[in-house]
């Protein structure tokens, strides 16, 4: 590196270079946000889209309830072998 003083007007160019560096990546930094923002929304939709159109079917074509077995509890198996005996 250079340890030599610099002029005030070599100073006041490196900021202003600086100064066009930083807005210039900010700019970019706001483009790919924007992007990124673009993508979650076109993403949510199309997510958004499926959920209905699953539902939709559901009401559609509701599934079958499922038949439950009875239980079969201790009290009625000995009641019914007493009356076999």
């Amino acid at each position: 590196m250079n340890d030599e003083p610099k002029s005030p007007a070599e100073m006041k160019e490196i900021r202003l270079h600086r100064k066009r560096s930083q807005e210039v990546e900010g700019i970019k930094a706001m483009a790919e946000i924007a992007a990124a923002d673009i993508a979650i929304r076109k993403r949510t939709e199309q997510l958004r889209a499926l959920r209905l159109a699953r539902e939709a079917a559901d009401l559609a074509n509701p599934p079958e309830p499922k038949v439950k077995a009875k239980r079969v509890t201790k009290a009625k198996v000995a009641s019914k072998t007493a009356k076999k005996g």
